[in-house]
């Protein structure tokens, strides 16, 4: 295992910078995820910890020690590409054994190797079998097999379930944990992909345009959000541009922009980053996840109820997505299916809660919250 440290690191293409003044630090044993939109830089820094491309400024580190030179076969990385690389000519076995061949290891070993990398993914009864004759998941697991049969110290994964079907997706991820637990190997993990993010990661770095905006546990992404991009990038969210009016010590009252009558909301006194609010802020909105929101048949007391009407109800199976109008505002409402979604219906008065402890006010960076 191996901890991994970017220092102010940026990487440009010409004119064009792919990756800009990124710091992250990850640890050993670590699953931590890249997550972000095409294009947003998260390829270009897994490339520049394998050592395919250099930085045009900043350290990489493996442990402590600079790497950011060193070309990759000296760096004792494993990479799972996103089209699995694989040589259709050879068998499953030649093919996991490539890279202990291209390192001379003697035969015996070689061979013991091999058949336990199968064993670990679960091929080892097709070890004989050319790849063009696998599915889709099995010349995945041949790829994971490839890259972890050489001991590396780090594990780099470049969106490697992409090409799956969905059941097939699920059922790769669980075999993907499995595997780096049995290992214990430092893995870096490249998705666009919020449920892999969510459900696989130690932490996750979600980027964009080349900026990294947030670094957290799963649960700190997606209830803490740093800004509204992650906000929005990270599940379903209602986020509503407001102003401050009121700045009390524990919470302050904003209000809605360009709603004809006002609307006011009591939030607590601090960002999703943790900083306290000033009077002078600009830019904010706050957010909330559509599965907080509650659904109320009448008023009740408290912060933050409000009088709406159902614009739409689709269901989803486990749960039945409403849409609340308020005013010129639209709430999207998340209730789990208690088999009587028939109680919501197109027209409806109802009052929404939004509870003041689920509510985030956040920086705006977009140009303007949705």
């Amino acid at each position: 295992m191996a901890s991994i440290k970017i220092e102010n690191v940026q990487k440009a293409f010409g004119k064009t910078i792919a990756v800009d003044h990124l710091n992250l630090d990850i640890k050993e044993g670590e699953f931590f995820t890249f997550l972000g939109p095409s294009g947003c830089g998260k390829t270009t820094t897994l490339r520049m910890i394998a050592g395919f491309y250099y930085p045009t400024k900043g350290i990489v580190r493996f442990s402590g020690k600079d790497m950011t030179r060193v070309p990759p076969e000296k760096r004792n990385t494993g990479m799972v590409f996103q089209n699995y690389a694989l040589f259709p000519h050879m068998t499953v076995f030649e093919n996991v054994a490539f890279g202990l061949r291209v390192r001379k290891v003697s035969s015996s070993d070689l061979k013991r190797r091999v058949l336990d990398a199968l064993q670990k993914v679960r091929l080892e009864s097709y070890s004989d079998r050319q790849v063009s004759q696998l599915s889709g998941g099995q010349q995945q697991r041949v790829a994971l097999a490839r890259a972890l049969v050489i001991e590396p110290e780090i594990l780099l994964l470049d969106e490697p379930l992409s090409n799956l079907d969905a059941k097939l997706r699920d059922e790769m991820r669980v075999e993907i944990l499995r595997l780096q637990r049995d290992y214990k190997i430092t893995t870096i993990y490249v998705t666009h992909d919020q449920a892999e993010a969510l459900s696989m990661s130690d932490r996750i770095a979600v980027f964009n345009y080349g900026v990294c905006h947030q670094v957290g546990t799963p649960e700190e992404i997606y209830n803490q959000p740093a800004n509204d991009f992650v906000a929005s990038f990270i599940g379903e969210i209602n986020l509503l541009p407001v102003q401050v009016e009121n700045v009390q010590k524990e919470n302050l009252v904003v209000s809605l922009k360009n709603v004809e009558q006002p609307v006011r909301f009591h939030v607590q006194n601090k960002t999703g980053e943790g900083g306290p609010i000033l009077q002078t802020d600009n830019n904010l909105a706050i957010s909330i996840r559509p599965e907080a929101i509650r659904i109320l048949d009448v008023a009740e007391e408290g912060m933050n109820v409000f009088r709406g009407k159902i614009n739409s109800v689709q269901f989803f199976g486990s749960v039945v997505n409403v849409i609340v109008d308020v005013q010129s505002v639209s709430l999207r409402v998340d209730v789990f299916n208690t088999h009587e979604f028939g109680y919501f219906y197109q027209g409806k008065e109802v009052y929404v809660q939004l509870p003041e402890k689920q509510l985030r006010l956040i920086p705006v960076i977009s140009g303007g919250a949705p």
